[in-house]
């Protein structure tokens, strides 16, 4: 199934206000994605947003203060995916660190509860005791679930970054940048970021009171590694802010002071710490925590997260290893059912994809729709059945342009009833329906996607920084684009495209699937130069030219470094 691909070159905007000293390609890249002022390089702490402008944070700062003081019970509830483990295990070191005496957590399990805070979660809360319930990663949504949670009798402190529903929970108190009415300038915190927001303005408070006249305050900064991760896994876009979280949490980590869980992770991983970058949060470490919530207990995840012990960490990182390979597993073969399944549909009568299996496991739903979605650059939702069987879950990914909660909300408000629940963001979505209501929904999720999707949108869009020179093809290049990041959703890992001579080109891997080449400049006479195409087998271009987008990076074996590409697309150049 053939997806128009058009490969766009960023417009070069003139990038003379910043540094000179600073690698001119990297000026070029900063300035295409429009990082045109000096002050606007620098990622240090203090220049992160202050969090006065985030509406309800006094009063959850206040409710969590008396709770500090009168010694009672937090539960945090959190959420199964990676923003919400990182979530609250930062909400339990962090409120430990300033006073609280008794913080315990809990998560729903995905098949038996499902997402966010539900009357059950809240049940299960009020059984530990619970006087005060903080939400992580989830809330805006839960509506009968904060309800219960108060006619138990307990405080609660909704902290989200989901867009808001029509109707808001009745919480003692709400932190979410998106809900309405709230000032602050970014809409882009993950779950964790609003939690760590609400640390700050909690330790400032306490500080006032004098908390701290006798004892150093806690370095709140010490777990911005956690923050960092959860932010790029859930693919939080990279904004001024968020890159300053990222990079901070990322240079403790390379500096090896991280926690202990996610230096045992990497260990497994075999990846070297010191030069972990925000790709390595993404698809290393996020994958093994959001494992343990898709197929087994998130409280395996969240545990190697507070471990203090590096031996136990150890322990709880191999059991994620091993989880995530069973991940691995069934995620291939639903990947595979769902290509075929997709495959049979005419693409270009489908602006919005549905695929549902009935032996399809739910918790694996989510990086399925992705490989759709990336495959066929269309807005995809992969469903399974829930326990009863006559439930579905979906879970939704987008293509740039289309706000997939959204188009969600378009099929409710056109359809009510259709969907029991749902919710979400732009780019990844959750709902739930009746099998019986599948075949409607799928055709106006389509319909949904039609009237939202401009016709170059339904294009795959390939954006590059342009070519780069001979001289500008070196190691230096590479460590400069290393160090100028961190790289992510909204401020996009650097791309360039070549022509090249092919010296040499096999298929690698152990399944076949992966070409590997050694390249020349096309005309010019430099070294050869390695690459890699991951799934790229079936367009190995053995000899001749090629035309490659690529990302630039370093290969380090030992003590020596050399300059690798990782090719994202490629094209043969027949004449």
């Amino acid at each position: 199934m053939a997806v128009e691909r058009r490969l766009i070159r960023r417009r070069a905007i003139p990038a003379h206000r910043l540094p000179a000293t600073l690698n001119p390609v990297l000026q070029r890249v900063y300035a295409a994605r429009g990082l045109i002022e000096p002050q606007e390089i620098g990622l240090d702490l203090a220049q992160m947003l202050p969090p006065d402008q985030l509406l309800g944070l006094p009063l959850a700062v206040q409710i969590l203060a008396d709770a500090i003081r009168l010694r009672r019970k937090i539960v945090i509830a959190g959420d199964y995916d990676a923003d919400g483990a990182t979530g609250v295990a930062l909400a339990v070191l962090g409120l430990r660190a300033l006073g609280a005496e008794s913080v315990a957590y809990v998560v729903p399990h995905r098949v038996t509860m499902g997402y966010g805070l539900s009357p059950a979660l809240a049940q299960t809360a009020h059984a530990m005791n619970a006087q005060v319930l903080v939400t992580v990663d989830n809330g805006i949504a839960s509506i009968a679930g904060v309800a219960a949670a108060r006619e138990l009798g307990m405080q609660v402190v909704v902290t989200d970054h989901h867009l808001p529903g029509p109707v808001l929970p009745q919480a003692d108190a709400l932190v979410n940048p998106n809900q309405p009415g709230c000032p602050f300038a970014s809409k882009a915190l993950a779950g964790v970021g609003v939690m760590f927001y609400l640390l700050v303005a909690l330790r400032a408070h306490l500080r006032e009171g004098g908390a701290f006249d006798l004892q150093p305050a806690p370095r709140l900064a010490d777990w911005l590694d956690l923050v960092a991760l959860g932010t790029v896994a859930d693919v939080a876009r990279l904004d001024r802010n968020n890159r300053i979280l990222v990079s901070q949490g990322l240079a403790r980590l390379r500096s090896g002071r991280a926690r202990p869980g996610l230096l045992a992770m990497l260990s497994g991983a075999g990846r070297a710490v010191d030069t972990i970058s925000a790709l390595d949060l993404g698809f290393v470490l996020g994958p093994r925590i959001n494992a343990a919530g898709r197929l087994a207990d998130a409280r395996i995840g969240i545990e190697c997260l507070l471990a203090d012990d590096a031996v136990r960490a150890a322990e709880l990182a191999a059991a994620l290893e091993q989880i995530n390979r069973e991940r691995r597993e069934i995620q291939q073969g639903m990947t595979d059912t769902a290509i075929a399944i997709a495959e049979r549909q005419q693409l270009e009568d489908r602006n919005g994809v549905c695929v549902f299996d009935e032996d399809w496991h739910e918790g694996v739903l989510g990086p399925v729709a992705a490989r759709i979605k990336e495959r066929l650059h269309r807005p995809t939702i992969a469903f399974a059945p829930s326990q009863d069987r006559e439930l579905l879950k979906g879970s939704a990914r987008s293509v740039p342009g289309l706000n997939i909660r959204d188009a969600i909300a378009a099929v409710d408000a056109a359809h009510p009833g259709l969907i029991e629940r749902f919710g979400g963001h732009a780019m990844a979505a959750g709902l739930s329906l009746s099998k019986r209501a599948y075949p409607v929904f799928r055709e106006a999720f389509n319909a949904a996607c039609a009237a939202a999707m401009l016709p170059l949108e339904r294009e795959a869009r390939l954006d590059s920084d342009g070519p780069l020179s001979a001289t500008e093809l070196q190691i230096e290049t590479a460590r400069c684009l290393e160090q100028g990041g961190p790289w992510g959703a909204g401020f996009g890992e650097p791309r360039f495209d070549n022509r090249f001579e092919v010296i040499d080109a096999r298929i690698v891997g152990g399944d076949g699937t992966h070409a590997k080449y050694r390249l020349r400049l096309a005309g010019g006479s430099g070294a050869d130069i390695s690459a890699i195409h991951f799934g790229g087998a079936d367009r190995l271009c053995r000899r001749g030219q090629l035309h490659a987008l690529y990302a630039l990076g370093i290969n380090r074996y030992r003590d020596r470094e050399s300059i690798d590409l990782r090719i994202d697309y490629l094209e043969a150049i027949t004449a």
